[in-house]
């Protein structure tokens, strides 16, 4: 009987002591390693090379989304399953298109969880309807640039235009252009229509 060695990248303590009760249980899952921030969850991973990790995207010194990139980067064959707060088609559409095999959200059943990290192990994805349904919303939808993304962050943080051209070290003018490109993508009639849909989506995330 193989047993799937998992590694849990996740800073709440309270969050990943359940977790790790939920996994121990399972005669086919073994915990062998607890990172409480980004940078640790890769040096972790070098060190034991787990079968599957398991990662929130909310994370001290190192995002969650900046783990998967090195993780995939250090071995393409990298099997990670999301575990996050975060409900929107965008955050959802990333990690996928990132490469993990699985995204759910923290109010996932344990079944659901050790389904998700059962078929990582395999290599196979494992999407729960509510992922699906929010992934078809996005597929249809808009991109941004990079730099239209950093423009819709400080839009949604309250930023004028000339707090944005100064903040990205751009003129003005191209501010203005951005900030229309962007409201023109998202359907959007004024900004405060643009964050409020940002926001719901996953695009910008505020503290």
């Amino acid at each position: 009987m193989k047993i799937i060695r998992v590694l849990l990248v996740e800073d709440h303590f309270l969050a990943r002591t359940a977790l790790h009760a939920v996994l121990s249980a399972h005669a086919q899952i073994s915990v062998i390693g607890e990172a409480t921030d980004g940078e640790e969850g890769v040096a972790l991973y070098r060190e034991r090379r787990p079968d599957v990790v398991v990662l929130d995207l909310r994370l001290p010194r190192m995002s969650g989304f900046e783990v998967i990139q090195h993780l995939l980067a250090e071995n393409a064959r990298a099997r990670i399953v999301v575990l996050s707060n975060y409900q929107g088609s965008e955050d959802i559409y990333r990690a996928v298109r990132s490469g993990v095999m699985s995204y759910l959200t923290k109010d996932a059943s344990g079944e659901q969880l050790i389904a998700a990290i059962e078929h990582a192990e395999r290599g196979q994805r494992y999407l729960p309807r509510v992922a699906l349904d929010l992934l078809a919303e996005r597929i249809p939808a808009f991109s941004l640039t990079p730099r239209e993304s950093e423009v819709l962050a400080h839009i949604a943080r309250g930023c004028s235009n000339r707090e944005i051209a100064e903040q990205l070290g751009i003129a003005d003018k191209t501010v203005r252009i951005h900030v229309s490109a962007v409201l023109n993508k998202m359907g959007a009639r004024d900004r405060t229509q643009a964050t409020i849909y940002a926001l719901q989506r996953g695009f910008v995330h505020l503290e």
